[in-house]
């Protein structure tokens, strides 16, 4: 087990795009591991992008009450709806706000064990998805918001 560190706001890397992983491997799978024990050794913390803990690395983890899920190369590959959510993020504290996400998104993404899946998400599991994804293209939360709470 390995908590690492999580950037905070003014981190410059939390704003650079995130490179593709060409090999799944045992580094990889450590890193992930690694995001996986920081993200449940945090207070509400549904997900965590490489990034947050200083790795320019298309990796996300997520855990929304269903259980680990581990991405490689996660990419939103469509989207249907649109709801409104009330987001924070583990690398700003104490700040809230409102925003649009999509109702639905499909994700494909290789696993930690390099395999294409392909996830289906609604509510708070695609709200999610795109929280992290964007953390992958240097797009924080506060980027969207339309009213701070």
């Amino acid at each position: 087990m390995a908590i690492r560190q999580i950037r905070l706001f003014d981190d410059k890397i939390l704003r650079k795009k995130s490179k593709v992983v060409e090999v799944v491997d045992d580094r990889i799978k450590q890193i992930l591991n690694d995001m996986a024990d920081t993200m449940y050794n945090t207070e509400n913390g549904g997900g965590l992008a490489a990034p947050q803990i200083g790795i320019l690395k298309k990796l996300v983890v997520i855990d929304m009450g269903q259980g680990l899920i581990k991405l490689v190369n996660p990419i939103i590959i469509s989207q249907e709806g649109s709801q409104k959510v009330i987001e924070g993020c583990l690398s700003i504290p104490n700040t809230f706000g409102k925003l649009k996400r999509p109702a639905k998104v499909t994700v494909q993404a290789l696993n930690e064990n390099g395999e294409e899946i392909t996830l289906i998400g609604t509510g708070d599991l695609a709200k999610c998805f795109c929280h992290e994804i964007d953390h992958l293209e240097g797009i924080l939360f506060t980027d969207l918001v339309t009213e701070y709470i």
